[in-house]
């Protein structure tokens, strides 16, 4: 079988804060069309991962390349191009609170010069209709939505314009069990049908067993392992196991600070 292309790489990333590594010599490969998730402990540098490669943040050291093409050196014009090729899912949906469903999923499709409104509400609809949503929601606002159906426009919004690749920051926070697996159905789904690349961070296993072709965890801003999702119940990488068990005892130490009784 020919080897499956790389579509985004990160080589040596160190960033630091006040001295320390809060990314720490990241080196990880992401597939071309593949669902990597990242899991590991609150503060180990996922969610700063994805802001590197966005650009959001500037790493102190390292490479990022996507598609093959170096992408720290990007400047202006060059740089809004780069972004055209992302769609994100905020952590907590990130919604407008002042625009109703449709500007919030058409957001970045009515920035385009001469953009028809009517064209970006018929697309915002078709989203809509994509994560199980009927189109009289496109005139609410989100303050009128429950959680799960501020996740499923914050879906629906990532995927407006049928971006190559995705990043899916804590998809299923805050939702209630069936609610979650609504969600990674949906991701699943849209995912395979659009055939884009998915870094997606989670701290609910359920949803990275669910989705995921890979699996990496970071501890400490580092990769201490990465692997096909099948693999991960048979490894004896100790950072993994304690953290997918649930183990108490491991080399994964909670700071004695961050108890409350």
């Amino acid at each position: 079988m020919p080897k499956e292309k790389t579509r985004i790489a990160t080589t040596g990333l160190i960033k630091r804060f006040d001295g320390k590594n809060a990314l720490d010599g990241v080196d990880l490969e992401v597939r071309d069309g593949e669902i990597l998730t990242l899991i590991g402990p609150s503060g180990s540098g996922k969610t700063l991962l994805l802001k590197t490669i966005l650009g959001l943040v500037t790493p102190d050291a390292g490479e990022i390349e996507v598609g093959g093409e170096a992408v720290l050196s990007l400047s202006g014009a060059e740089r809004d191009e780069y972004l055209k090729q992302f769609g994100i899912l905020f952590q907590r949906s990130g919604l407008f609170d002042g625009m109703p469903v449709w500007e919030n999923i058409g957001f970045r499709l009515l920035q385009k010069s001469g953009a028809s409104r009517k064209e970006v509400r018929e697309a915002a609809i078709e989203k809509l209709r994509a994560v199980g949503l009927s189109p009289d929601v496109c005139d609410l606002y989100p303050a009128e939505l429950s959680g799960g159906m501020q996740k499923r426009v914050g879906i629906a919004r990532a995927l407006a314009g049928d971006p190559s690749i995705l990043f899916l920051d804590e998809p299923t926070a805050g939702l209630d069990p069936i609610m979650s697996n609504v969600i990674n159905d949906l991701i699943l789904q849209n995912v395979r049908d659009l055939g884009s690349t998915v870094i997606a961070v989670t701290s609910n296993l359920v949803t990275a067993r669910r989705i995921s072709d890979r699996i990496a965890m970071l501890h400490e801003g580092r990769v201490v392992w990465c692997g096909d999702v099948d693999a991960v119940e048979q490894s004896d990488n100790p950072y993994l196991d304690q953290f997918w068990h649930k183990r108490k005892d491991g080399p994964i130490q909670m700071p004695v600070s961050s108890l409350t009784f």
